[in-house]
């Protein structure tokens, strides 16, 4: 896979030759300084690379093909700086496989009301060409983002970044290799999904291993690796007096540091930067892993449980997507409510497996009993999430295509401590209220494994669904249950018609 700092956005600018030299020479500098800007604003996850001038249908089309075969570019940012024939443009954008974003500014913020002149208005035309561009992107349906106004407002920067971010998402899913060790759980139905789908639309490649590929793994780790592993989690978290060393349960947090050392390079050799595992298919594992998803999950990771291979992809690219942003990210289900008038509140888990990324505070790795899985007590991070806005998406098969379901959140601190409750949990309010968002969640058919996310917002989300072409249904704080009904019927039938009868 690409390294993330070695991944870049080609900046190009359209312009003619029918403006001679000089004009032209004024074009690229401009440009360039545009380019700079963006290159050398704060938040910016990419490369921003400067390409030279297009000013004809040959070159238009060798850089398209080139950043289409080019591994580190992941998008393309075009403006038309002065008047670009569009026509010239119609057999590039026809061959375009990358994420575009249309950019429509232009070099100054202001104008010099008292020297404007018409060399000025010639040279300083995006106004006029922008909108020729736009026409022949709409007229070859192309998919792409257009963000107005000047390249130094931090509300065109923010969106900017936002379709940079959902770029790299895309880029990460499409080299994405995910391990399933066993198969979903039995009889469950939204975990299941069409694999082959997957990789013909998003890229990623999905396949499943016999548990006892891993239990090897584990199983030959070193021992002097598990005692170092061991001090980390000392040292990290703050660790159950069982667990210590000397501890009547420390073997146990040996265990599953050995499962940690051996999921890790199991993924490592493999390439993987997914996995799914299932409680009912645990082969010689004597643990259900838990300490080992978790941290495998902070360091970018996907995973679904009980098999749920899409929530595992979502989870990776989703990770990717808000990389260096402040929050977290993490695997998440639904448990239960609490359905006081006024004051109702959603209370996530799961069995063990939330990423730390999302705690308030410095986790506890405890060992408890886990009721299902006929394994011995499992080892876990115990934590509340760290209250704020954030972002609660789940992935379903629809039969004719992928869907996905997003629901704006507030995590809050619960309402009252949970000592009994020995699993990682985060406590939120949905947008606009937990009726009208469960069910229009529920009409969608969302499912209830889900990736919950401080770092990643409803923009970026939007921009991955356009790039990946997939179905977004979005619940927010203007969300009625009419209007989304609705929306999901209007979108059964353009998917449809897109796709082909």
């Amino acid at each position: 896979m690409t390294s993330s700092d070695q991944r870049e956005v080609w900046f190009l600018t359209g312009s003619q030759g029918l403006y001679g030299e000089d004009t032209l020479r004024q074009v690229a500098e401009q440009s360039r300084d545009i380019a700079r800007q963006l290159a050398a604003a704060a938040g910016s996850p990419v490369r921003v690379v400067w390409k030279p001038v297009l000013t004809d249908a040959a070159a238009i089309t060798t850089t398209v093909l080139d950043a289409n075969a080019t591994a580190e570019c992941v998008g393309l940012i075009a403006w038309m700086h002065t008047f670009s024939p569009a026509k010239m443009w119609i057999a590039g954008l026809d061959l375009l496989s990358k994420p575009f974003l249309h950019l429509h500014t232009q070099a100054n913020a202001d104008l010099p009301w008292a020297t404007i002149d018409m060399d000025f208005m010639n040279l300083n035309q995006a106004a006029h060409g922008d909108r020729e561009f736009g026409y022949i992107q709409s007229r070859l349906n192309v998919v792409r983002k257009t963000v107005a106004g000047h390249v130094s407002d931090p509300a065109v920067l923010s969106r900017v970044h936002a379709w940079m971010r959902a770029a790299l998402g895309r880029a990460a899913l499409r080299e994405l290799r995910l391990a399933r060790f066993g198969d979903n759980m039995r009889d469950v139905a939204v975990t299941e999904g069409d694999k082959v789908e997957a990789q013909l639309r998003f890229g990623v490649s999905v396949n499943t291993y016999g548990v006892n590929e891993l239990v090897e793994a584990v199983d030959s780790t070193d021992d002097a690796a598990v005692s170092e592993l061991v001090k980390e989690y000392a040292a990290v978290y703050r660790l159950a007096p069982e667990l210590a060393v000397g501890g009547d349960r420390h073997e146990s947090l040996r265990y599953a540091a050995r499962i940690e050392l051996g999921l890790r390079a199991f993924l490592t050799d493999g390439g993987f930067g997914a996995f799914t595992t299932n409680f009912e298919d645990l082969g010689g594992l004597r643990q259900l892993p838990g300490l080992a998803v978790q941290r495998l999950m902070a360091d970018g990771y996907g995973f679904g449980g009980e098999g749920d291979w899409k929530t595992s992809v979502l989870l990776h690219t989703l990770k990717t997507v808000g990389a260096g942003m402040p929050g977290g990210t993490s695997f998440m289900e639904d448990y239960t409510y609490h359905l006081a008038p006024g004051n109702e509140v959603i209370l996530g888990a799961h069995m063990l497996e939330v990423c730390p990324s999302i705690a308030a505070d410095r986790p506890s790795c405890e060992i408890h009993p886990l009721g299902i899985g006929g394994r011995e007590d499992p080892v876990r991070l115990v934590f509340d999430a760290a209250p704020g806005p954030a972002v609660v998406v789940g992935m379903a098969d629809m039969g004719d295509r992928f869907r996905l379901v997003a629901n704006a959140i507030d995590v809050v601190p619960p309402p009252e401590p949970l000592p009994r409750l020995p699993v990682a949990r985060a406590v939120w309010r949905p947008a606009p209220d937990l009726r009208t968002s469960t069910e229009a969640w529920l009409t969608a058919g969302g499912p209830h494994h889900t990736v919950l996310s401080s770092a990643v917002g409803t923009e970026e989300l939007g921009d991955l669904a356009d790039m990946l072409g997939t179905e977004l249904l979005m619940i927010d704080a203007d969300t009625t249950v009419r209007q989304f009904t609705k929306e999901i019927r209007w979108n059964q039938a353009y998917y449809r018609l897109a796709g082909g009868l």
